[in-house]
């Protein structure tokens, strides 16, 4: 039986992950956490097979909480389930430690097969995931701008991006404007970039916002 703990700040997506996993006999759901502070505290306290783990939840970033849930306990198996499209997210999660990356309007038999491969010791990504891993690593070119940002700072600047102030960020991030106005000047500077119609403009081309 495959033990489950499901990561996701909203009702309504775990109760309808649970619904999903219910259908099957080699998958249970063994518990559920709201935000990343909870999922470190089960998983040190409890065995689980996967971590079903959402992106955006209050707090530390997915990709934070994922890279040190790989540090304590290495063995913890995690598929990442965001809202975000993979060209934004899905090559970060796996270089964090993910195990696989889908997004929330895959089919639920989708979900089933990449928690079973998973729990198999193997690595889950789309067709579509994988055709992009291969074209990248065809072309032999610098790195895009945006892979030299931290993923703090990739997170505040696809929210820039997306039209939210600094203030709007930091409350969201639970950070103060201090700090979301200092990631801001170190994004400009790390991708050459004066100003935020510039940020917006970059991200459209490189189809970052969701």
């Amino acid at each position: 039986m495959t033990k489950i703990l499901i990561a996701d700040d909203h009702a309504v997506v775990r109760k309808g992950l649970k619904q999903i996993l219910a259908e099957t006999s080699d998958i249970v759901a063994a518990d559920e956490a709201k935000n990343g502070q909870e999922v470190l505290e089960k998983v040190r306290k409890s065995d689980y097979d996967i971590v079903m783990l959402d992106i955006s939840m209050p707090g530390r970033s997915g990709i934070e909480i994922l890279k040190q849930l790989k540090d304590e306990k290495p063995e913890v198996l995690v598929l990442v389930l965001s809202m975000h499209p993979e060209e934004q997210y899905a090559v970060r999660a796996l270089k964090a430690g993910a195990s696989g990356y889908l997004t929330k309007d895959s089919a639920p038999e989708e979900l089933i097969k990449a928690i079973r491969k998973i729990s198999q010791g193997g690595k889950y990504i789309t067709a579509s995931l994988a055709e992009k891993l291969a074209f990248d690593l065809e072309i032999d070119s610098e790195k895009p701008l945006h892979e030299t940002l931290s993923d703090r700072e990739y997170e505040v600047m696809c929210k820039i991006a997306s039209g939210k102030t600094i203030k709007e960020i930091a409350e969201e991030l639970f950070l103060s404007v201090k700090t979301i106005s200092t990631y801001r000047s170190r994004i400009l500077e790390k991708m050459g970039m004066k100003n935020n119609t510039q940020l917006v403009h970059y991200a459209l081309k490189n189809r970052l916002l969701d």
